[in-house]
């Protein structure tokens, strides 16, 4: 087990999920809204050379990989590129790494017992537990996260599987949840938005095998989702609806990550400024958007819907 007084990495409230790496000037511009952290999705690869210019033009603002996937990203150089960007930026960067999707991998065997290889190697060549964390969703790996690593960073995920999470694995230990969000009080096309958005996740298993343990049923996550599924994993109404959502959430040590939907890519500066932290937010980390983790909008450039993401950090 991980010394719990290492285990609480220093991202703020809130931050922004991204599925790829931002344009450092939208960087910047998160870091003047308040947000703490930048997690970059996608599967990075394993050299991380867009951490640099991100955070050389940034002051004090984290960046996180959400995450680098453990069958395309080999472990050595993973960490040869985290010891370059720490050694640049001491303490602004956190490694986030996963096994990803069965569907989307040749290799994917055995994916608990590669995982923890990886952090076998990752130990050996010099990463440490606090500087890493462990896509989680499922109990088994929720706990190794828990043991070999800062915590955890489930995405896709509702307040209830926060609330289990933050049970199983302790205060001591990050949680880094990532719940979605779309930016219209119209409850029809907020829930188009939200299917733009997570369609493409009801063919997955990991994710689907996840909102079955939460208790959907099959008919739930058969695409194009159900109402009661897009709902909880894609928060939208008012401000205030908004923030009931996001207070559902438990109370401890964590951090949400938002993936705000926005009705189009242009508008996603307008949607980090409609997203921005504000001061007496609730400890749910979540203050004007309503999603799960510790970020903002920034935007996708693979779908219409803005899959800016926020998170909720949950130290």
């Amino acid at each position: 087990m991980t010394d719990p007084g290492l285990l609480k990495p220093d991202l703020g409230r809130y931050g922004v999920w991204t599925m790829g790496p931002v344009r450092p000037e939208q960087a910047a511009e998160i870091e003047r809204l308040g947000y703490g952290a930048v997690w970059v999705g996608g599967s990075p690869a394993s050299d991380l050379t867009f951490a640099e210019p991100l955070l050389d033009n940034t002051e004090s603002l984290t960046l996180a990989t959400g995450i680098v996937n453990i069958w395309s990203a080999p472990a050595e150089p993973v960490a040869n590129s985290y010891r370059r960007i720490e050694q640049a930026y001491p303490g602004r960067f956190l490694l986030g790494v996963g096994v990803g999707h069965p569907e989307h991998t040749e290799e994917y065997r055995s994916p608990y017992d590669a995982l923890v290889a990886y952090l076998d190697e990752l130990d050996k060549y010099g990463v440490p537990d606090s500087r890493r964390v462990i896509a989680a969703l499922g109990p088994k790996v929720l706990k190794l996260a828990a043991r070999r690593s800062a915590g955890a960073h489930p995405y896709l995920t509702t307040p209830e599987h926060t609330a289990r999470a933050r049970e199983l694995i302790g205060t001591s230990v990050f949680l880094a949840p990532e719940h979605k969000v779309a930016l219209s009080t119209d409850v029809e096309e907020a829930r188009e938005l939200g299917r733009q958005a997570v369609g493409f996740y009801l063919n997955l298993s990991n994710y689907v095998n996840n909102w079955k343990r939460l208790g959907f049923t099959d008919a739930d996550v058969t695409p194009p989702g159900s109402d009661k599924l897009i709902d909880a994993v894609v928060a939208h109404g008012d401000r205030g609806r908004r923030r009931r959502t996001a207070q559902r959430a438990p109370e401890g040590r964590r951090r949400p990550c938002g993936d705000p939907g926005a009705r189009r890519l242009g508008q996603a500066a307008a949607d980090v400024d409609r997203t921005r932290p504000r001061a007496g937010a609730g400890r749910t980390g979540l203050s004007r958007s309503p999603l799960g983790f510790d970020h903002a909008a920034v935007g996708h450039r693979r779908r219409r819907v803005h899959r800016g993401q926020l998170r909720a950090h949950h130290p």
